[in-house]
């Protein structure tokens, strides 16, 4: 369409031959900018050449500069009846280099990678941490500590305590190691950086189970999420406390709680079912009962149903923390 509109002639101008053809003049200017391409900058004629800003990079590098601000320089080269260019000028050729930083020793924090860990079924992995409980005056607490299966959300592990200890930890886990059978090789035990989760003791009482041990990033809660939601699905039940009158009431209430959550709680994340249900197995006979209540219902009322034969939640396949993401950014879908 470009060549027919030049071959009109110049003649006509743009807007009528356009306007005659039925094409956009916006577009035809735009399908030129290809042709000429844009205008290459242009070099400003006060700029220094490559051969006065390598001699102004040669001063700033000199030992007696090398620590100093461009304005220093200036200033110091002006004291001597010298001037190589401004300061400004000076940045510009620094940050030509890339030279251009923060000059004060500052702390470098090293870049973690974040755990990508999958649970395809229960005790591959399991999720640990330990959160406050008010006590009965200001400042003083109790330490709930809770091992959570990952894949079917079940609490296979909990205790309260006075104090925050990773002997009391490590004794926790081994109990829950040994109820529920677990074989060296086959787990893989997730939790935060605090104290008790990096100890030498529950390091090495893992290393000696045969169970892998991974960690979250620094003050990165995400990484955690498993336990950081089982800890706020139990204060936010209507009848959780304000504070514990004493450390046997804290006991009670978590054994109540957890009576619950393990065996009554339809959790959302698994399809509705307990975890409980999904830990011990009875999943899929879970599922296939509540398809024949739903063929059921639906075989009775077949106009309530516009969508078909409703169907339960499906069945959990795939617990993961940090799911891995592709380089676009989005999420890889696997199993």
């Amino acid at each position: 369409m470009i060549d027919t509109i030049k071959a009109l002639g110049p003649g006509l101008s743009i807007v009528a031959t356009c306007a005659a053809l039925g094409f956009a003049r916006a577009t035809y200017y735009r399908q030129l900018q290809p042709v000429y391409g844009p205008e290459p900058k242009r070099a400003s004629p006060r700029a220094l050449p490559a051969d006065e800003r390598k001699a102004v990079l040669d001063v700033l590098h000199e030992e007696r500069f090398i620590d100093l601000a461009p304005a220093e320089v200036y200033a110091t080269l002006l004291d001597e009846g010298r001037y190589l260019c401004s300061e400004r000028t000076m940045y510009r050729v620094l940050a030509e280099n890339q030279e251009v930083r923060e000059r004060r020793d500052q702390l470098r924090h090293p870049k973690y990678a974040a755990p990508e860990l999958l649970a395809t079924k229960p005790k591959q992995l399991w999720s640990w941490d330990i959160t406050k409980l008010l006590g009965p005056t200001k400042w003083t607490y109790f330490y709930l500590y809770v091992v959570l299966d990952v894949f079917s959300r079940y609490v296979v592990g909990w205790l309260v305590a006075d104090a925050e200890s990773s002997l009391l930890a490590e004794k926790l886990i081994t109990d829950a190691y040994e109820r529920h059978g677990i074989k060296p090789g086959e787990l893989t035990v997730h939790a935060d950086r605090g104290p008790s989760m990096k100890s030498n003791h529950v390091a090495m009482l893992l290393a000696n189970l045969g169970v892998t041990k991974t960690h979250s990033r620094p003050h990165v809660s995400d990484d955690n999420p498993y336990s950081e939601a089982q800890f706020k699905t139990l204060k936010y039940r209507p009848d959780f406390p304000e504070r514990f009158g004493c450390i046997e009431d804290a006991r009670a209430f978590n054994g109540d709680f957890f009576r619950w959550y393990n065996n009554e709680h339809h959790h959302t994340g698994l399809g509705l079912l307990t975890p409980a249900d999904v830990h011990f197995g009875r999943a899929v006979d879970r599922h296939a009962s509540r398809t024949i209540v739903l063929e059921t219902a639906h075989r009775a009322h077949p106009e309530r149903f516009v969508a078909g034969t409703p169907i339960p939640p499906a069945l959990p396949t795939a617990a993961w923390i940090n799911k891995p993401k592709s380089v676009d950014g989005s999420v890889i879908s696997r199993a």
